[in-house]
């Protein structure tokens, strides 16, 4: 099996704006976007073993998983926190398409934690992957193709072509709206990109930028690594999973900052369950993986789930207001989102103590108000509680500053996740 290095990675998303970050997000609301996650890693395993290798590693069900289908692939340490998370599409009788971090957890795991025991053959792929999503994205789609794409139900794929480029398009996708991942040859992403950005400008859409893509995620609710938790791999156990992947991946995925009013004295703070990300609805108890016993207790007493904050507008403005004030101010708020890749974790208070960690905090256009994902006490996730928000970074010795700023107690209350409505499932037909 050979290394995934020399993958072709951000062809285009490393633009940090192409129009607007306002037009940009209204996109996937109104018209659609176009996005490049072409960093995310590829890969493919055949072999009579494969969906015992993935089954054994993943908390998933693989009953039923048919030929054409899709789904949401999770993976957890012993403790039951994540580790590596990310699509995986079942393309033969044998044969599995892995995409993102599950992709280096999986082959290690054949290469070297099971060595010998999987009759399964492992190949790194070098491919594009676009997101093209919004309401107008099947419009687009079909009259680029030829080819009808509404009968593609969601979480299935099909095998499509693009100005003869045969691209497998996957209806999901991390805007809570209609849309599809498009996977194919990275020697052919220029070429499909264009092609997809040329017949869209008829239907309006948008290029999506660094600048606001992780807006999406918010509204939408979908954790992302490294802004909402670290993934599970920094305990001793897991040196061996980091030598490895120091060798193997073409990028890095082991350096993770981290910043914000919240801090303790164990990294493991950081990670998450699946429960807490609220992804409960994938763990399946019908077979034996790495974490079921955690996650079992888990699911039976959870402690924490996710919710979405919405900050109070005065207080938001107030730490704006403070930059034009003697004395010191308010940490800075990027907008929309913050511009660094770092998992900025504040600490959430109710009735005076800790309840939760507020994450991804960002402006949504749409909705006019600031926003956060915030994994939170049971008992203080009921919608419409109110909490307040340690904005900045307190005493935290983890968090680099440039400035000095005083902590901000931001008012906020506690709202459903996701916050946008889910649209993924719209009947395109209709």
């Amino acid at each position: 099996m050979r290394a995934a290095n020399g993958r072709t990675f951000g062809l285009r998303r490393g633009r940090r704006e192409f129009t607007n970050w306002i037009d940009e997000q209204l996109s996937w609301k109104e018209t659609c976007y176009i996005g490049d996650w072409s960093f995310l890693a590829n890969l493919r395993l055949q072999g009579e073993d494969a969906e015992e290798l993935l089954s054994r590693l993943s908390v998933n069900t693989f009953d039923s998983f048919k030929i054409g289908q899709a789904k949401h692939l999770i993976q957890c340490s012993a403790n039951g926190n994540v580790i590596a998370e990310g699509v995986l599409a079942r393309t033969g009788e044998d044969e599995y398409v892995v995409h993102g971090l599950p992709c280096y957890w999986a082959a290690y795991n054949l290469e070297v934690g099971r060595d010998g025991q999987f009759d399964v053959e492992a190949e790194w792929r070098d491919t594009f992957n676009f997101q093209v999503q919004g309401p107008r994205s099947i419009q687009v789609l079909e009259e680029l193709t030829d080819q009808p794409l509404k009968d593609i139900e969601f979480i299935h794929f099909d095998t499509i072509s693009i100005d003869d480029v045969e691209v497998t398009a996957i209806r999901m996708g991390m805007a809570g709206e209609l849309g599809f991942e498009l996977q194919g040859p990275a020697a052919d992403a220029d070429a499909v990109w264009d092609a997809i950005v040329e017949v869209g400008e008829e239907y309006g859409i948008q290029r999506l930028s660094e600048r606001t893509s992780s807006i999406n995620h918010l509204e939408a609710c979908f954790p992302t690594r490294g802004r909402d938790y670290i993934p599970a791999i920094f305990s001793p156990e897991m040196g061996q999973f980091r030598a490895w992947v120091d060798t193997h991946a073409s990028r890095d995925i082991l350096t993770y900052p981290i910043e914000g009013s919240f801090d303790a004295d164990d990294i493991s703070a950081w990670y998450r369950t699946p429960v807490e990300l609220g992804w409960d609805r994938n763990i399946a108890l019908d077979h034996d993986f790495v974490g079921r016993e955690a996650l079992e207790a888990e699911l039976a007493n959870p402690e924490r789930t996710i919710v979405t904050l919405v900050w109070d507008d005065d207080d938001v403005i107030e730490t704006y207001a403070s930059l034009f004030e003697e004395g010191l101010h308010h940490k800075y708020m990027d907008m929309p989102h913050q511009q660094k890749r770092a998992m900025i974790a504040d600490t959430v208070v109710g009735d005076g103590s800790a309840v939760g960690v507020s994450t991804c905090r960002g402006y949504s256009y749409y909705f006019r108000e600031m926003l956060s994902l915030c994994t939170i006490d049971v008992d203080w996730s009921v919608p419409g509680t109110e909490v307040t928000v340690v904005w900045g970074e307190g005493q935290n010795p983890r968090s680099p500053t440039t400035d000095s700023h005083e902590p901000m107690e931001i008012r906020a209350t506690v709202a459903p996740a996701p916050y946008k409505e889910d649209n993924r499932r719209t009947d395109p037909t209709q």
